[in-house]
């Protein structure tokens, strides 16, 4: 005898609740691939504006580039075994620069170019330089014609020449009294004495690494020269650094310290004999907070003998501080709601450099852990990103 039908169950509410969940899983997945294939669009148009340099180890493809004034992307490629940087300089300036790009790796220069001629290094500082053409257009004509006036910057960059010959006054004299610790004999008289010598430079480095082959001879690592520590070019601060903290020796140092002093000198010279336009005033300043926060707050490797990068990290920010304070008067007028911000980005990156404050100056850098040296380099790249505001709220930014 046959069972009599019975109607069928209806799902229990637990399934219908898991088959619903899973077709809005399917709709959200389908709309998160839509999303991701339009930004992979996005960034393959945005890589397809880059313009590519490859380095190889004597020499860099392409060598001569020609590219449209404004705003340029180059993506550098190092194809070579060893860290290298990119530069483009204006005469002996350098307009951008992109340093410790990893073999293997690649890193993105974005510059605000003029039309002109410029020249580009290639990695290591005795490959061969190249060539870059940079072509008018109709919107780089009309941002010249638009300039604002340049009175109100008048007061500004005249107080930042006078900011500059003081501080070269005491990078010239810190850097005597090092020389003559040298000349004397005296190891941990030397080694002393280069703390607040560096420091003393790390003030002016904004804008001394505009002057592109004077800022090599007194500042560059050994990584960009051929035979590293060993190379007859590798001298300045770096040379007597591995020198006092590496080898603890002052053998053949006094030659080395008494170029430096003349390098000082001459720094001074330049410094005062080039004129810094106003737009470069905060852009110096920017880039040199860029490469703390891309580069040597991370590695370490700007005083890797030494371990004093916090010294100098500090020195960096009390410039941006000046900087800040110049144009104070004139941001508080055009640029009020831009003032907390920067202020608060400045609080904030000397109160991470202050954690490190010890007794006789700051923490040895070796000493620092890796997610201490992310704050600090998170908190410079906070302070640049403020900072980088400035120009357009001055009506600077097309320049």
């Amino acid at each position: 005898m046959s069972k009599p039908n019975t109607p069928q169950a209806s799902p229990p509410r637990a399934l219908r609740w898991a088959v619903a969940g899973s077709v809005v899983i399917m709709i959200a997945a389908g709309g998160l691939f839509w999303y991701a294939s339009k930004m992979a669009a996005a960034k393959r148009q945005h890589n397809h504006d880059e313009v590519v340099v490859n380095i190889h180890p004597g020499s860099c493809e392409p060598n001569a580039l020609t590219v449209p004034a404004g705003r340029a992307s180059f993506r550098i490629v190092n194809r070579s075994d060893r860290a290298v940087e990119w530069e483009i300089l204006d005469g002996v300036l350098v307009v951008e620069e992109r340093e410790n790009i990893a073999p293997g790796l690649s890193q993105v220069i974005n510059a605000n170019l003029q039309p002109g001629d410029y020249a580009i290094t290639c990695g290591l500082l005795s490959n061969p330089r190249g060539t870059l053409h940079v072509t008018p257009t109709a919107a780089s004509d009309a941002a010249a014609k638009a300039k604002p006036s340049m009175v109100a910057f008048v007061g500004p960059l005249s107080e930042f020449r006078v900011y500059l010959a003081s501080q070269s006054s005491a990078l010239i004299k810190a850097v005597t009294a090092l020389n003559q610790a040298i000349e004397s004999g005296d190891l941990s008289q030397a080694q002393a004495l280069y703390l607040p010598a560096r420091s003393a430079y790390q003030h002016l480095a904004p804008a001394a690494q505009r002057l592109a082959e004077l800022d090599n001879s007194i500042n560059a690592r050994a990584d960009y020269f051929e035979k590293r520590e060993q190379d007859p070019a590798f001298v300045g601060f770096h040379r007597l650094e591995f020198g006092l903290f590496q080898q603890r020796k002052l053998d053949d140092l006094a030659p080395v310290a008494q170029r430096l002093l003349s390098d000082v000198t001459t720094l001074k010279q330049q410094l005062l004999a080039q004129s810094l336009p106003p737009e470069q005033l905060v852009n110096i300043v920017v880039r040199n907070l860029n490469t703390l926060a891309d580069v040597r707050a991370a590695s370490g490797e700007e005083e890797r003998y030494s371990h004093s990068d916090l010294n100098g990290f500090a020195a960096n920010a009390q410039t941006a501080h000046k900087v800040v304070d110049l144009l104070r008067p004139m941001l508080s007028k055009s640029a009020a709601d831009l003032l907390p911000k920067i202020d608060a980005a400045l609080t904030d990156f000397d109160t991470t450099l202050d954690s490190f404050k010890i007794k006789d100056g700051y923490a040895s850098y070796d000493s620092v852990s890796g997610a201490q040296r992310k704050q600090i380099a998170d908190k410079a790249q906070a302070l640049a990103d403020a900072l980088d505001g400035i120009d357009p709220a001055l009506g600077l930014s097309g320049l």
